[in-house]
């Protein structure tokens, strides 16, 4: 275990939206050893790296699902993008199902309705900890709104025609199940789209090249270190790309059911440090083949 690729939301924080302790410890004990870490998450740069500078961590981040990576000091080191012409097409068919989404853009992360933002961000706190309660929940996603993470436009053509603005990631929602159902399998009509999925009504979508598991393989070969030697952590299906690749596949106690039987080992909650579990339990097996 040379390199180890983690998910932020249902897998790195806890309940509230921060990292345990231990997980912190965990994780300076392992680049202590020498081991590479990296943050894996379908959020945005500006909204991961806040909990874990607070935790006093220092780490690379893959965003936006794989369609930006940035070093450990924030730089922009790769970006993968959709062209203008595959949004205005996938626009179309999102509102052709009446699918509320997210526009995520080199210039930040916008929402034409702020109310669909909140019950967004709810859906994934919910279904990566279905234990916290609905308040609790709006509290920490009225935080997100609140705080200037996301802005407000009228009209998303009014982003997207600025000709500096690329396009990284569009995160679509809806309660509506058969409307999610036929637009995912429109999607996959495109042949340059990757569509996942990080919560009970989203859709993720990106380009076909702009996957977390796509991303760490691309780290792993910069660092010389085979895929063999990552292990990647993390709680839904956008995290499935990661398994796939990764010689050591962990899912959260939290995880679903479906994404536990994806995975070579299944580690404790997020809410009960199962990151940090995943990297003792490891870091042993290696100290006791040595």
């Amino acid at each position: 275990m040379k390199l180890i690729a983690i998910d932020m939301d249902g897998t790195l924080v806890n309940n509230n939206t921060t990292i345990n302790e231990e997980n912190v410890e965990a994780i300076k004990k392992a680049q202590k050893a020498g081991i590479h870490v990296v943050v894996a998450t379908g959020r945005s740069f500006e909204e991961a790296v806040n909990p874990i500078e607070e935790a006093g961590l220092n780490l690379p981040i893959i965003a936006i699902n794989g369609a930006q990576f940035r070093n450990k000091e924030g730089e922009i080191k790769n970006s993968i993008t959709l062209s203008k012409e595959t949004y205005y097409k996938v626009d179309e068919l999102l509102n052709h199902y009446s699918m509320y989404y997210e526009l995520y853009t080199n210039k930040g992360t916008y929402s034409n309705d702020l109310e669909m933002a909140i019950d967004i961000i709810v859906d994934i706190i919910k279904s990566a900890n279905p234990e916290v309660t609905d308040s609790h929940a709006h509290k920490l996603a009225d935080y997100r709104v609140k705080n200037g993470r996301i802005h407000y436009v009228e009209d998303y053509h009014d982003i997207v025609k600025d000709p500096e603005v690329e396009i990284y990631k569009l995160l679509s929602f809806s309660r509506n199940e058969k409307n999610r159902t036929d637009a995912m399998n429109d999607f996959l009509t495109f042949n340059d789209l990757a569509v996942s999925r990080s919560a009970e009504a989203n859709l993720e979508i990106t380009h076909r090249d702009a996957q977390k598991g796509i991303a760490v393989k691309n780290y792993a070969d910069q660092l010389g270190i085979p895929m063999k030697e990552v292990m990647a952590i993390g709680d839904n299906y956008n995290d499935v790309s990661m398994f796939e690749l990764a010689g050591i596949s962990v899912a959260m106690g939290n995880a679903e059911e479906d994404i536990k039987r994806l995975c070579s080992f299944t580690t404790k909650t997020n809410d009960e440090s199962g990151v940090a579990h995943a990297i003792h339990t490891f870091m042993r097996k290696i100290e006791v083949s040595k």
